[in-house]
């Protein structure tokens, strides 16, 4: 046979090559004709076909499954890369063609999932329902690649630098307590106070909680000031603080992005509202995810809805001075 005649062949078989890889994974031909949406028997042809033209046996048969030889098995890890190439290359140019599509994997912290992400991620999907979402909120910080997440929503201030990272908006943190706690102990006038009080904090380390806290205007002879706390409950949790706020149990310095509801609410009011507490949590939220050359439609339809979403950020009823007053929830 001459060398164009064999190449012809071999153009034929690209798709034997394909169906021996699935046959591979798959384990038998039951399921690999099952996978690939054939009979049975057209599985069991081209594979006769393709060890014909090869000239040895590419597949070992037992009565319950199938093995592949030594040279079926270099067979298909030296056609592997190559086979996933083309539907790699397939699915952008599909992605490219249509409306954002497909099975989306999102990382994102637990507070602020279920506060202010899941009640967004309607409107998302209704607008895009070929797209199918798969979140795991957790405030460990996943490795996206390794773990195949495509997008992450990150409270942080150094995003790192080997992946892509949009601000969705920024934030702020605010010393929050239920009327009722500041009727009963007391409203701090100064970030001194402080430390007269029950301080619901994040614990960061072994060593004793401290706040520290900025003005929010230009004071003569004022500076930032840093506090030494005290409190009969930590947590590595935004909503328990609230929570323990929520319950009259003391002040806590929390995300706008987890005050916010009870603000509004009139169930907590803040507290030393001229002052800004910094350094206790990050002040940008990022939606993250690694370099890559192609960014499915998917991802980027959701990143630039989360970013018209939360572009007002969480301001809202975060800046509402605090009243000495019996009016309002008690707690």
């Amino acid at each position: 046979m001459s060398e164009s005649k064999i190449h012809e062949r071999h153009q034929e078989l690209w798709g034997h090559f394909h169906w021996l890889g699935v046959l591979a994974q798959q384990g038998s031909y039951t399921a690999a004709a099952a996978r690939l949406g054939v009979s049975k028997a057209a599985v069991s042809q081209r594979i006769a076909e393709l060890e014909r033209m090869a000239g040895v046996a590419l597949v070992q048969r037992t009565t319950r499954s199938v093995r592949l030889t030594e040279a079926g098995q270099r067979l298909v890890d030296d056609t592997r890369a190559s086979f996933e190439h083309i539907a790699q290359c397939f699915a952008q140019v599909r992605d490219a063609a249509g409306a954002p599509r497909g099975l989306l994997r999102v990382t994102a912290p637990v507070a602020f999932a279920r506060q202010q992400l899941v009640p967004r991620l309607a409107g998302f999907l209704r607008e895009y329902p070929e797209v199918r979402l798969e979140l795991n909120l957790s405030d460990h910080l996943s490795s996206l690649a390794t773990e195949g997440f495509d997008l992450a929503i990150r409270h942080t201030a150094n995003p790192p630098d080997t992946h892509v990272a949009w601000t969705l908006c920024a934030t702020r943190s605010v010393l929050v307590a239920s009327r009722a706690y500041l009727r009963r102990q007391g409203t701090p006038q100064t970030p001194a106070d402080l430390a007269q009080h029950n301080c619901l904090h994040y614990p960061r380390s072994q060593d004793t909680p401290a706040w520290t806290l900025e003005p929010l205007s230009a004071q003569a002879g004022t500076e930032r000031v840093t506090v030494q706390v005290s409190g009969s409950l930590a947590a590595n949790n935004s909503e328990a603080l609230r929570d323990a706020a929520l319950g009259g149990l003391g002040i806590a310095l929390l995300p706008d992005f987890s005050a916010q509801a009870s603000l509004l609410a009139g169930k907590l009011v803040t507290v030393l509202p001229a002052w800004k507490p910094v350094g206790a949590f990050a002040e940008q939220l990022y939606a993250i995810r690694p370099y890559s050359a192609h960014v499915p439609r998917a991802v980027t339809a959701l990143v630039a809805y989360l970013r018209e979403a939360l572009a007002p950020g969480f301001g809202e009823g975060v800046n509402t001075k605090t009243k000495q007053s019996t009016e309002g929830h008690e707690q």
